[in-house]
């Protein structure tokens, strides 16, 4: 099979389409997620955009990504949303890095009595907003003043995640007790899957945001916000204004989550180090 990245090159594969991917349009793919999500898009990723996005061309019924390509820049609202969602990348599961949620216990266990909010921003299928309102749920006394905004700029997996179906494999992390209050298991045609229940489901927002936009559709401030496995997408200087944003939106005394390989250092004028990959404002 040849693959090629400069000039009239081709990436093809064995189906029965097939579609010749330049170099340039390789380029122009990489400037328009990076301008749209913020995404550095490396150069090694030319076989994964072929194989996602060849799948967009034979939806539209387009003959070359040139096309395609024309129709995002162009901005085609539908593609423009597909675009994003084919090349966004989703790994997450339930209570991942569980540190974090062992501190978000301590941390709510000190405000019984008093408001929370709390905001997942990378929510993708919904296992990390549904892991902290699981934690959030059984630490609170009171869960009245419990608000859980979840948002991602993928809308397919924000639709999964308002489902709250998942394979039974996938609840392996989730402990035994928390399991039985708030989950139901699938039977006949659902079987080895299971649903959240509706106390899990009403405590959390889901709602589309690109961290780029200028203005967040999120108001007042955040106790806690989970930014977990994003940073590592974005390029120094799209995670400085990221960062600023968030600092903007976070309370005095609230904490800032990160994921285990995301560090910080050249942002040490807004956060500093709490505990394992936990910030809070400086000053």
């Amino acid at each position: 099979m040849d693959r090629r990245l400069s000039g009239g090159g081709f990436a093809s594969l064995p189906d029965a389409f097939h579609y010749e991917l330049t170099g340039d349009d390789f380029a122009r793919v990489r400037g328009l997620i990076y301008r749209m999500a913020g995404i550095s898009l490396a150069p090694g990723k030319f076989d994964m955009v072929y194989s996602r996005l060849a799948r967009r061309l034979r939806v539209r019924g387009l003959d070359s990504f040139a096309q395609y390509l024309r129709l995002v820049e162009m901005g085609d609202e539908e593609e423009s949303e597909a675009f994003i969602n084919a090349l966004t990348t989703n790994m997450t599961s339930f209570f991942r890095e569980p540190h974090h949620f062992r501190m978000l216990a301590e941390r709510l266990q000190k405000r019984r009595g008093r408001p929370v909010s709390i905001w997942s921003c990378a929510s993708s299928s919904g296992e990390e907003p549904y892991s902290i309102a699981m934690t959030a749920l059984e630490t609170l006394d009171d869960p009245s003043g419990l608000e859980i905004l979840a948002t991602d700029i993928d809308t397919a997996v924000l639709s999964k995640a308002r489902q709250g179906v998942y394979p039974m494999d996938q609840l392996a992390k989730v402990p035994l007790h928390l399991r039985k209050r708030f989950f139901l298991r699938g039977e006949g045609k659902n079987d080895g899957f299971a649903r959240v229940k509706d106390e899990l489901r009403q405590a959390v927002f889901f709602k589309r945001l690109n961290l780029l936009d200028d203005k967040w559709p999120v108001y007042g401030k955040f106790d806690f916000v989970f930014c977990r496995n994003v940073m590592i997408y974005f390029d120094r200087e799209t995670q400085h204004a990221i960062l600023n944003k968030i600092a903007r939106v976070l309370n005095p005394d609230g904490l800032l989550f990160v994921g285990h390989s995301e560090s910080f250092h050249h942002t040490q004028e807004l956060f500093r180090l709490c505990g394992t990959t936990a910030y809070a404002l400086r000053g």
